[in-house]
C-alpha cells in the first residue's frame, strides 16, 4: 500500500487570508484550500449549501425543446413512456420523473431486462411503446448512443427525449431533445450530474415553466442523493447541494421504500451508508430478477406494501451476495490457472456467470489484483463485459483504443460496459493488456491511498471535529479528511479486541508527547510490531466513540506505516 498526499501544500499567503476571513485554525484552512475553498463566499456556500444556488435548468442544451414537447403531450393527453437503466441511477430517475408526471397525463414506465435485452434503449421497449400507443419516450440514464433504436422509434412515429450523463459518441441519436451536459455544444455550467440528476433538472424546468419553484421539488432530493452516491459522481457543486439536503430528508422523513432498510444503519445516515447498505439492495432486483421491483418499492406509499416489497428485495440481495462471492473465487482461480497474476490487467470469461453480478465481481477482483479488470459472460451470440479501473487509468480512453475489437461500449472514467463477439475475446484481451500497459506509469499498479495533511494530536479538539463534521457529506470529489501523524509509539494500552480478535484498540503517543486513542478495524496483525515501541506513522479520520452514553474523540485508523 502506498500513501500519498492528496495535493501539494497550499501557499502560506492563501492560508493566512482564509484563516483571517473565517477565524479558523491553520489545519481547517489547509483542508478547505485543498477542496477549492479560498474565500469567505466560497466557504459560506460550502458549509451552508443552499438550494437557491442550483443552476437554472433552462440553460441546458435542448431543455427548452424538451419542456415544450412534454407540455404539448400534457395538453393533448398523449401517452408517455419513462424508460430507464436497471441500476440505482436509472431506477431512481424513473421513480422521480414518473412520480412527477403521473398526475398530468397517461404514463407508463419501462426498465429493460438485463438478461434478455441488455443495457439501454431496446427494440423490445419500442415495440411495447407502439403496442401501448405511446407518443413520446423519455429515456433516463441511457439513450445517448442508441442511434439505431431511436431511429426505429422515429419510424414508428414515436418521439424521443434523451436524458443521459454518459459520454456522447461522435454521432448523436435523432431525438426531439438530448439533455446531456457533456455534449460539446452544451453551456450548462456543471457537467457531472448523475442520470437521475438530469431527470431532476428536466422536472425542475417543467416546474419552473408553470410558475413553481425548487422548494416544491425537495421531495425528490432523496432519490437524486441515492443516485449520486451509487454512481460515484463528484460530490461538488449541484451534487453536493442536493446530497446535503437529500440526506436530511432521508434522516427526517424517509419514503416508505427507504425506511425499511434504515434499521440496519447505526448513527446518522451518510453517503457511505447509501453506497454500502441502500444501493446494493436497490440494485439487487435488477441483478437477480427485474429492476421494476425496486421501482415499485420506491413508489410505495403504503407501509405494509413497502414491507412486502422490501422482503423480496432483501431475499434477492442475499442471493446476490452468495453468487458474487462464488463467482469471484472462480474468476481469481482462472487468473491463477492461466498464470496471469503478474499481468497489467485481469480479463476473465465464463459463459455460466450471472450477467447481473459481473460488475461486482470486477470490483472484488481489484481488491486482490489491483489493476484494470474486465469480467465477461455470455449474452446470446455475444459476450457482455463489465469493466472497472484503478487510480490513474481512464478506462473509457483504454476502451476507445481497443474499439476495433468491440461492438459497443459506454461508461465513465473508472467503470464501463461493453459487448464483443465471442471470437474476438482473445484479440480484445491482448489489445486491452497492451493499452493499459502503455498507460501505466510507476506505482500506478500499486494500491494507493491519500491523506490530506500531517498533524500532531494536540490539533485535534472538539471544535476541530465539529468543523470536520460540517464539511460533510463526504464522497467522490469531497473526501473525508485523512490525517497523518508520524513517529507514534504505543503508550502501553494498545490491545486486541473484537469477537474474532481481529481489531486493534490503540493508545498512542506522538513525537510531541501528545496522547490519543484510536481504533483499527481488521488490524490485529500489526499488534506485535506496535508493541516493539519502534516509531511508526498512522493515517486516520477523526471520529466520535460513544460507549454507554459517554462520548470521546478517537482516531479511526486507515493505515499503519512501519
Amino acid at each position: 500500500m502506498i500513501w500519498k498526499q492528496r495535493k501539494s501544500e497550499p501557499k502560506e499567503e492563501e492560508l493566512n487570508q482564509l484563516i483571517k476571513s473565517l477565524s479558523v485554525q491553520y489545519e481547517i484552512a489547509y483542508l478547505l484550500i485543498q477542496r477549492g475553498i479560498s474565500d469567505f463566499d466560497s466557504a459560506k456556500n460550502y458549509f451552508r449549501p443552499s438550494i437557491d444556488k442550483l443552476h437554472d435548468p433552462l440553460i441546458m442544451l435542448d431543455m427548452v425543446k424538451a419542456v415544450k414537447r412534454i407540455e404539448k403531450a400534457i395538453q393533448n393527453q398523449e401517452k408517455i413512456m419513462i424508460l430507464g437503466d436497471y441500476d440505482v441511477d436509472g431506477i431512481t430517475a424513473v421513480t422521480l420523473v414518473y412520480s412527477y408526471l403521473k398526475n398530468h397525463l397517461p404514463i407508463i414506465y419501462y426498465i429493460p431486462d438485463r438478461y434478455s435485452e441488455g443495457y439501454g434503449v431496446s427494440k423490445k421497449s419500442i415495440d411495447l411503446a407502439k403496442k401501448e400507443e405511446v407518443d413520446l419516450i423519455i429515456s433516463l440514464d441511457c439513450g445517448i448512443n442508441a442511434i439505431e433504436n431511436i431511429s426505429y422509434a422515429n419510424k414508428n412515429k414515436i418521439d424521443f427525449i434523451v436524458c443521459d450523463h454518459h459520454i456522447p459518441g461522435e454521432n448523436l441519436p435523432d431525438a426531439i431533445a438530448i439533455l446531456n451536459p457533456k455534449q460539446k455544444e452544451c453551456n450548462y455550467p456543471f457537467k457531472e450530474l448523475s442520470g437521475c440528476g438530469i431527470g431532476f433538472k428536466l422536472v425542475h424546468a417543467l416546474e419552473k415553466q408553470k410558475g413553481g419553484g425548487i422548494k416544491d421539488l425537495k421531495i425528490f432530493f432523496d432519490l437524486v442523493t441515492m443516485s449520486i452516491a451509487a454512481d460515484v459522481v463528484p460530490l461538488i457543486n449541484e451534487n453536493r447541494i442536493i446530497a446535503y439536503h437529500g440526506l436530511k430528508q432521508i434522516k427526517e422523513k424517509p419514503r416508505q421504500g427507504i425506511k425499511i432498510f434504515l434499521k440496519d444503519i447505526k448513527g446518522e445516515v451518510n453517503i457511505s451508508h447509501i453506497v454500502f447498505t441502500l444501493a446494493p439492495r436497490i440494485n439487487a432486483s435488477g441483478r437477480m430478477k427485474h429492476a421494476k421491483h425496486s421501482v415499485e418499492l420506491l413508489l410505495s406509499e403504503d407501509k405494509s406494501e413497502a414491507i412486502s416489497r422490501g422482503r423480496l428485495i432483501e431475499m434477492l440481495n442475499s442471493e446476490r451476495r452468495i453468487l458474487d462471492k462464488q463467482t469471484t473465487i472462480q474468476a481469481i482461480e482462472q487468473i491463477k490457472k492461466n498464470g496471469e497474476e503478474k499481468s497489467y490487467t485481469s480479463v476473465v470469461y465464463d459463459n455460466n456467470w450471472n450477467k447481473g453480478i459481473i460488475g461486482i465481481v470486477a470490483s472484488r477482483m481489484i481488491e486482490t489484483y489491483y489493476r484494470p479488470t474486465v469480467v465477461f459472460t455470455s449474452s446470446g451470440e455475444y459476450l457482455t463485459g463489465s469493466v472497472r479501473s484503478i487510480n490513474g487509468i481512464d478506462i473509457y480512453a483504454v476502451l476507445e483504443s481497443c474499439k476495433e475489437h468491440i461492438i459497443s461500449f459506454g461508461g465513465h472514467k473508472y467503470a464501463a460496459g461493453l459487448t464483443i463477439m465471442e471470437n474476438s475475446f482473445m484479440k480484445f484481451k491482448s489489445a486491452f493488456e497492451m493499452a493499459v500497459k502503455e498507460k501505466i506509469v510507476a506505482n500506478d499498479n500499486m494500491p494507493t491511498k491519500y491523506y490530506d495533511q500531517e498533524i500532531t494530536f494536540d490539533k485535534i479538539t472538539s471544535k476541530f471535529h465539529r468543523i470536520l463534521v460540517q464539511m460533510s457529506p463526504f464522497g467522490e470529489g469531497n473526501p473525508e479528511p485523512v490525517f497523518k501523524t508520524v513517529n507514534c509509539i504505543d503508550s502501553g494500552g494498545t490491545r486486541i479486541v473484537g469477537k474474532l480478535n481481529d481489531h486493534l484498540k490503540l493508545e498512542l503517543i506522538d513525537d510531541s508527547g501528545n496522547h490519543f486513542k484510536g481504533i483499527g478495524f481488521k488490524m490485529a496483525e500489526h499488534y506485535e510490531k506496535i508493541k516493539t515501541l519502534n516509531p511508526f506513522n498512522i493515517f486516520y479520520n477523526v471520529s466520535i466513540n460513544e460507549f454507554f452514553g459517554e462520548k470521546e474523540l478517537q482516531l479511526k485508523i486507515k493505515g499503519i506505516q512501519f
